[in-house]
């Protein structure tokens, strides 16, 4: 290495965020607090964005594509220069692991709030570095790291490792590029569509195999060097708890770690890192083997990972537990200053938990959402909690636009507490108080899993979600008080609306000499498709003597019956009161969907959310519901690959076309046996949400008629 830099070369006051979102205000908050002027950039999906409002001054950067504006390594320094920045803070994500980016601001005279470029080059090529840590003597998980890309090579290397193996972009990172593959029937296609995305993403398509531990652990080190030789571990983190290989939930310190095998995993991650020459903040990330009977306690039951040579997205879990501040520690080193403290002066403290609020659905395959923010607050005073407590890092506020072109992470709720047992019981709170509409979120899929008695019980290993499916995503908001309150915000809303002022053209249940009336059918979102009348609930409701009270009576499937009086009185905002037979409850209420043959209903309370499915099933338009003959785009994305020719006889389910949302792809498959007519858009082509994007035929429409499906 060079020269050590003088503190006077590196001392700056003028620091500039090359990024967005969380990320890009939780850096600005602690800067400010240094005294740090802050710059941020913005493209033009951003420009009125929380990052953007917060900073002392922002610079236009180009075009919503980050490929054009994040990613354009000469626009950010040439916004550092133009603002009179004098170092650049990369945040995560984007230019955070990108060595070229590194050199540019060293050749502009900027200091770069992160590692060395060799540093970044040591580790950021996943096989290289592989082979590095196997010539230190880090113990490894079986696989292939060789340069050698020929795709005969690398199902010859898949078969000989042994299914099933994990497909891993080398320059990769967040999930982006990686896929399971179980068989070798399956490695051709994974492999394409793991180039897909490395290409996208990282402009590399190049792959690395690893032997796929069944019952593997995911247990992080956070790690800190400085310039002057010092380094040290505050200890590690268990990210367990994975969604297509995107963490989900986080925690610190792991659960079950002890002090022998702590302080082991911690050495030898302090010691990859001062191998490659690394200063700033780090992470070492290792496999811990989780397969009941496996021994964790052992010298070399950990294997090497990968390094990720930047701030991670669950830092806070590692600064609640140490009381130290990261993203201070990165400025002050970066600065030219001593990391500050050693080893023998941290200790942890309590315990905590880190929840990723993502904008998607968790009940759909975890499918990206976006819109407009019409509410996003947290009232930690009705849950009786406090800012020791509970912490919210985001990007967003009430009244932002959750858009298709960046990642879908909104914000990260953490919580701390004494033990783990009360960190988890704070968590659980904090999600519940957590009022986010307008957007669907994973609120709902992140309060069952935090109430998951394994999780509770710290049960935890990378297919945690996998391996809970079934009750995980099990058909929920089916009693009889769920479908009661769901149904009178439905013809609460009904009731409301009037498309004539005669009596004859309402659709509002009016009737003459009598109650009004209406009958509509609920069920599960996910089962809507399919929906069999056996299997919807039927609510009909008879108005009372107010306008706000209701006879319903609900017929559940197997024909069960049950009558209830009910009552809705409208609150400030999206808030209801349903009274259910003298029981009354506070909910916030809102419905979703197109039209009032098919839409969801939303409610939200502390115990958790319930989504619904209704259509009303008495209206003169009810009539014969066929097969789509059109599939449409289930958000803004972009067409990556059409499957089948036009004309093609497909089954059910057969994938049709691929589309790509917020860096992941999503396959659409058929609805039903039947032939593909015409595909309206080709590979390449940008899509907005519910565009048309095939014409479909049905095989036969006969055996979907008179079903009343949602």
């Amino acid at each position: 290495m060079s020269s050590t830099p003088t503190a006077d070369q590196l001392r700056f006051d003028t620091l500039l965020v090359a990024n967005r979102g969380e990320i890009a205000c939780r850096v600005m908050r602690t800067a400010r607090a240094m005294g740090l002027k802050t710059i941020a950039v913005y493209s033009d999906a951003d420009a009125d964005a929380r990052h953007v409002r917060e900073a002392d001054e922002a610079i236009h950067i180009g075009p919503a594509a980050a490929r054009e504006s994040y990613l354009d390594i000469a626009k950010v320094i040439d916004a550092a220069r133009r603002s009179g920045a004098d170092a650049i803070h990369p945040g995560y994500g984007f230019l955070s692991e990108n060595e070229a980016f590194v050199r540019a601001c060293e050749d502009a005279g900027i200091v770069f709030v992160g590692p060395p470029a060799a540093s970044i080059k040591a580790m950021g090529d996943k096989s290289a570095a592989k082979a590095r840590m196997m010539d230190a003597g880090v113990p490894l998980v079986p696989g292939y790291h060789g340069d050698d890309q020929d795709d005969a090579l690398l199902k010859r290397e898949a078969d000989a490792i042994g299914y099933p193996v994990l497909l891993k972009a080398s320059a990769g990172g967040g999930g982006k590029g990686m896929r399971v593959v179980e068989s070798g029937s399956e490695f051709q296609a994974a492999l394409e569509g793991c180039r897909r995305e490395s290409r996208a993403a990282f402009n590399d398509d190049r792959m690395l195999i690893e032997k796929y531990l069944t019952q593997p652990r995911h247990v992080e080190v956070q790690v800190f060097c400085d310039r002057h030789g010092n380094g040290v571990y505050l200890f590690e983190r268990d990210c367990s708890v994975q969604r297509r290989h995107q963490k989900v939930l986080e925690e610190a310190p792991a659960p079950g770690m002890t002090a022998t095998l702590r302080r082991a995993m911690g050495d030898a991650a302090v010691r990859a890192a001062q191998e490659i020459g690394y200063v700033g903040a780090g992470t070492v990330e290792f496999l811990l083997d989780a397969t009941p009977g496996a021994s964790q306690q052992q010298d070399g039951a950990f294997y090497f990972m990968e390094m990720n040579t930047r701030l991670q997205v669950e830092h806070p879990v590692t600064e609640m537990i140490t009381g130290q501040d990261l993203v201070e520690w990165q400025l002050r080193v970066a600065m030219n200053e001593p990391l500050p403290l050693r080893q023998d002066q941290l200790s942890i403290d309590g315990h905590s938990f880190e929840a990723r609020l993502y904008a998607e659905d968790a009940d759909q395959d975890f499918l990206p959402a976006t819109g407009v923010l019409d509410r996003f607050a947290l009232d930690l005073v009705g849950a009786d909690l406090s800012s020791a407590q509970v912490r919210l890092d985001s990007g967003v506020a009430t009244g932002d636009t959750v858009s298709m072109h960046y990642d879908p992470m909104l914000a990260k709720l953490i919580t701390h507490g004494p033990d783990r047992a009360s960190a988890l019981a704070s968590l659980n709170r904090a999600l519940a108080a957590l009022d986010v509409q307008g957007v669907i979120t994973n609120r709902g899929f992140l309060q069952r899993l935090t109430n998951h008695p394994d999780f509770q019980a710290a049960h935890l290993d990378t297919r945690f979600i996998e391996r809970h499916e079934e009750s995980l995503f099990a058909s929920r908001g089916l009693d009889q008080q769920s479908l009661a309150s769901a149904a009178l915000v439905a013809l609460h809303q009904l009731s409301r609306e009037s498309e004539s002022d005669s009596p004859w053209d309402r659709h509002d249940g009016f009737r003459v000499n009598g109650p009004r009336q209406i009958r509509i059918a609920l069920c599960d979102p996910r089962e809507a498709a399919e929906a069999e009348p056996s299997s919807l609930c039927v609510v009909e409701g008879r108005h009372a003597a107010s306008d706000q009270a209701w006879q319903l009576s609900i017929r559940g499937p197997g024909e069960s019956r049950a009558e209830v009086s009910a009552s809705l009185t409208e609150l400030p905002g999206d808030a209801v009161a349903i009274t259910l037979d003298g029981h009354r409850r506070r909910l916030q209420a809102r419905l979703l969907g197109q039209g009032q043959q098919r839409n969801t209903i939303v409610l939200s309370s502390p115990e958790g959310e319930v989504r619904l499915c209704w259509r009303r099933i008495d209206a003169i338009d009810h009539g014969q519901h066929e097969v789509e003959s059109t599939l449409t785009a289930p958000m803004h994305g972009t067409v990556v690959a059409l499957l089948v020719a036009p004309g093609a006889a497909v089954s059910k389910g057969d994938a049709l076309m691929v589309m790509e949302a917020m860096k992941m792809e999503h396959t659409l498959t058929a609805p039903a046996d039947g032939s593909v007519e015409a595909f309206r858009y080709a590979a390449g082509d940008t899509v907005g949400q519910g565009d048309v994007l095939l014409d479909f035929t049905a095989q036969s429409a006969d055996s979907v008629h008179d079903k009343e499906a949602l």
